[in-house]
């Protein structure tokens, strides 16, 4: 199969929103090359210094990339890309050089372009998120590994979205609970979940792609007798009764089956949210209120919101 790398030279202004719209024309994950990195001071997982070459970046400004497959509709699509780019200019964002590359890739030159840039990451108090190629030895007796590999259409599973999914479940999940994974992805939030000690994970998406990855990953993690993977859109197909609702996907989305959510849990289940851009968390937030729920928290972290929502009690 190919997949085409879209790569946009903007400025560090506008990378976020940039990022954002990547995201929206359906990129489940971005890289992001920036000028200022290769400057930093890096330790690996061991303390160690180490450079980043600076021929791996851009002299100037940051590249967003990202990367969708080959179909009818891509043409279109990095039109569509290009245009919300240029409109940010609009809203007084410097785009600088506002550069649109695409590159065709094999799946196999795609898969070694993400591994560049993805390695071992601590991402809370428990979770550590290691690529299937990388050896890493636990520092903690009670840290718990997910292991991954990103396939051809999704992140590293350390955008601050997920991030803030995992973190919340780190924080809510309760051994034998029932949790259900909407827009499930590479799994790795249903992985999470079974990790935490969930008696039983629904997880599911639209994409068949997606269905495929999260059920290797999950394999992978040795969790498969506690996940159920199923193809299907949102809530319209799941019957049985969860104590947590999680869906990292778009506001607009997480709005069309609020109410789904909410039927389906009990008094007091929880309805964790992200994907939602900062601009749209008090549209989210008036939804969830709207439909029952009770806002338990809402954090920031990156321009991007995680919203923990309960259900009120009749």
């Amino acid at each position: 199969m190919k997949w085409s790398e879209i790569s946009i030279h903007t400025t560090h202004e506008a990378t976020e929103a940039v990022a954002n719209i990547l995201h929206e024309a359906g990129a489940s994950g971005v890289i992001i090359e920036d000028s200022h990195e290769p400057d930093k001071i890096h330790e690996d997982r061991f303390g160690e210094i180490y450079e980043l070459n600076k021929d791996d970046f851009p002299a100037e400004g940051v590249i967003v990339k990202a990367y969708l497959p080959v179909n009818s509709f891509l043409i279109e699509t990095v039109k569509e890309i290009s245009e919300s780019v240029n409109d940010l200019a609009d809203y007084g964002l410097d785009i600088g050089m506002n550069i649109v590359k695409t590159n065709e890739v094999d799946e196999e030159d795609w898969a070694t372009a993400w591994k560049k840039y993805y390695h071992p990451v601590k991402i809370s108090e428990r979770f550590t998120i290691v690529p299937t190629w990388e050896t890493y030895t636990p520092v903690a007796s009670d840290e718990l590994i997910i292991e991954l590999d990103p396939g051809m259409a999704f992140g590293t599973g350390t955008h601050p979205t997920t991030v803030m999914c995992l973190q919340a479940l780190e924080k809510y999940v309760k051994k034998g609970d029932r949790v259900i994974d909407v827009g499930t992805g590479s799994g790795v939030l249903a992985i999470g979940a079974a990790l935490l000690g969930a008696s039983h994970v629904h997880a599911l998406d639209l994409d068949e792609v997606a269905v495929t990855a999260a059920k290797e990953n999950i394999h992978l993690n040795k969790v498969h007798e506690t996940i159920q993977v199923t193809h299907g859109n949102l809530l319209d197909s799941v019957k049985e009764p969860a104590s947590i609702i999680v869906a990292n996907i778009l506001a607009e989305v997480i709005m069309t089956f609020s109410q789904d959510a909410f039927d389906i849990l009990p008094n007091e289940g929880l309805f964790i949210v992200s994907g939602i851009i900062a601009q749209k968390r008090d549209l989210v937030k008036e939804d969830l209120i709207a439909k029952g729920f009770e806002i338990v928290e809402s954090v920031l972290m990156e321009e991007w919101v995680a919203i923990v929502a309960s259900k009120r009690s009749a």
